[in-house]
């Protein structure tokens, strides 16, 4: 049965603000200044967490022994 044009109009509408919406969705997404305000909340949620927390101390104590023995040879 030939569809009207009035359903064919109907639905290239109802196509086109699901592609408006979904372009929009994806403006929001992949604006810079959010990507970096998600990275940097990941980090510093990460960086918080006390087994990458205490090895970072510890990985600076031993840079700074090695630097300090260094410095005084």
């Amino acid at each position: 049965m030939p569809r009207d044009t009035e359903s064919i109009e109907r639905e290239i509408e109802n196509a086109r603000n699901q592609l408006a919406s979904t372009l929009d969705e994806l403006t929001v997404r992949t604006n810079p200044k959010r990507l970096m305000e998600n990275t940097k909340r990941t980090l510093i949620a990460k960086l918080n967490e006390p087994a990458v927390k205490y090895g970072l101390i510890a990985v600076g104590a031993v840079a700074g022994l090695l630097v300090l023995r260094k410095a005084l040879r």
